[in-house]
């Protein structure tokens, strides 16, 4: 009975630790999302009105942000493979995609 109740334990202590190290990305604050491949990140993001950066990886099989929906309609991107891309956002949910690559998709929360 007293090794199950230690695995027991220690199981419940490997899900805290999971839980605390695997938390979804959103409300980072990070003003700079990485475009990977296939990937935005972090997604779904919380940030200051402002400037918001894309930064494409390296390398990068070539991707875009195209704009969903949100309180005001920023540019889009070209699709590159590399560099950056720069968005202005006011304040409220913003999301947006890579028109080629389906499923790979992005919010930020812009307060």
């Amino acid at each position: 009975m007293r090794s199950q109740l230690l695995m027991l334990a220690a199981g419940l202590a490997l899900v805290a630790g999971c839980k605390s190290s695997t938390s979804p990305s959103g409300g980072g604050r990070s003003t700079t999302i990485t475009v990977g491949n296939n990937f935005f990140s972090p997604t779904p993001d919380t940030v200051a009105a402002g400037q918001v950066t894309f930064s494409w990886s390296t390398p990068s099989n070539g991707h875009n942000v195209t704009w969903i929906s949100g309180p005001t309609t920023p540019s889009n991107s070209q699709t590159l493979q590399s560099g950056t891309f720069p968005a202005t956002l006011q304040a409220g949910t913003y999301t947006y995609h890579c028109t080629i690559h389906a499923g790979m998709n992005g919010t930020i929360v812009v307060q």
